[in-house]
């Protein structure tokens, strides 16, 4: 599946207004299913289709809503429980119970309650809401795929610059890679982004930071704006609401696009990329760094990783991180640091390195062992444990070997490659 977004613009108030009652009943759907589910014991996905067939005759505003789109607000009430049951029983300490949603911000349909011109240059909901028609705001590329490729379903998300409409294509993305013969151990971290395992070190702008002073004066001129216990507040105030939440939203922008270009760059400069796979969510419980490991985007990074690994059919793994910085790279004695501590000195083997530098290279070396690949320090070049087979089937062979631990982490993130690309 790939997904395309375009702007919905040139529409009068009334029309986005029409959207913004398309979404709330939406919600309601999805939170009467979640209700339905939490009084019949034993509820499954096609009751839950078929209560959203009979909410229009109890709740007559519901019947505006297209039909398709009261299934997909029904499959995603149906989501937020299977999830929960999966949690459940693959035994996760947090089980996820399902909740109902104060807040949405989307509504999507399948193939009906919306036609697309001929040329792609308007969309028109034909819904009971009557939205309308918009224009469509976006790229070549887009236009060009809307043209060509089918389209499954469309969501419309509201933000806080506009309305899009994101269309669902039917379509999968597979490019062909350019093989360098290249592999790097990532190291993330809050003074550098990240270190490789060559000592090259790239430095995140920290947009957070940047943008903090006028987050702060805009967070003012709403807090004074805020009237208590009045409903609805003044225009002032949702005018205010709204700034803010545009200056929110370029600092979301702004990561996301570093996180692209960061992570394109490394895969498409490396045959196999290994990093460490954090805890993230642990992480941010530290009150003093929370705000630094958000803003540093980590997870965003990885998650684009393993995205142009599978895209361009090279090798991206994620490995435990545990001991990385702590191990030597030379020797392998365990040197005790804090984190304040940023030069790596080894006792034994007298080894002098960077904290971060070190930690690039015994994340490179699990990495490696993890697809049965041995690397070679001295010589500067890398080849492969095993002759024959592709690349997948070598990893499985290596992570068989492995503890449970490691094979967990590391299985579901390798990206298949071949492998006549590796031999020595």
């Amino acid at each position: 599946m790939l997904v395309r977004e375009a702007k919905l613009l040139n529409g009068a108030k009334e029309q986005y207004l029409a959207l913004d009652e398309a979404i709330r009943t939406a919600q309601f759907i999805r939170n009467k299913a979640v209700r339905f589910w939490l009084d019949n014991q034993g509820t499954g996905k096609a009751r839950l289709y078929q209560l959203s067939k009979e909410l229009p005759q109890e709740y007559p505003f519901v019947g505006k809503l297209n039909s398709t789109a009261r299934q997909a607000s029904a499959e995603r009430a149906w989501s937020s429980i299977s999830n929960f049951y999966r949690r459940c029983t693959d035994g996760a300490k947090k089980k996820g119970y399902p909740k109902f949603k104060k807040h949405c911000s989307s509504v999507e349909y399948k193939q009906s309650g919306w036609k697309l011109s001929d040329d792609c240059l308007t969309i028109k909901f034909t819904d009971k809401f009557n939205a309308g028609t918009f224009s469509l705001f976006c790229n070549s590329e887009t236009r060009e795929d809307l043209l060509r490729l089918k389209i499954n379903r469309v969501r419309v998300v509201r933000r806080a610059d506009g309305y899009y409409a994101q269309f669902c294509l039917d379509a999968n993305r597979q490019e062909s890679g350019v093989y360098t013969g290249k592999v790097i151990g990532i190291d993330l971290g809050l003074k550098y982004f990240y270190k490789d395992s060559q000592d090259n070190a790239v430095e995140y702008p920290q947009y957070l930071r940047k943008s903090e002073g006028r987050l702060k004066k805009l967070q003012r001129r709403l807090s004074r704006k805020f009237v208590k216990g009045k409903k609805p507040q003044s225009k002032n105030y949702h005018q205010a609401r709204k700034r803010l939440g545009r200056c929110h939203l370029k600092v979301q922008r702004q990561r996301k696009d570093w996180a692209i270009k960061q992570a394109r760059c490394v895969v498409a400069s490396n045959d196999v990329v290994v990093y460490e796979d954090l805890k993230i969510q642990n992480m941010v419980k530290n009150h003093h760094l929370a705000k630094s490991i958000s803003d540093a985007g980590w997870a965003q990074f990885t998650q684009w990783l393993d995205y142009f690994g599978k895209l361009w059919g090279k090798a991206v793994v994620a490995v435990n991180p545990r001991y990385t910085s702590q191990d030597c790279s030379n020797c392998g004695h365990r040197v005790k640091k804090t984190l304040s501590t940023r030069t790596h000195n080894c006792p034994r083997c007298q080894t002098e390195i960077c904290r971060d530098t070190n930690a690039a290279i015994n994340i490179l070396k699990r990495g490696l062992e993890i697809l049965g690949v041995e690397w070679n320090s001295t010589q500067g070049h890398w080849e492969t444990a095993e002759k024959s087979g592709t690349l997948g089937e070598t990893s499985t062979s290596a992570v068989e070997g492995k503890p449970d631990s490691v094979s967990r982490i590391a299985e579901p993130r390798i990206a298949t490659a071949r492998i006549s690309r590796y031999t020595a």
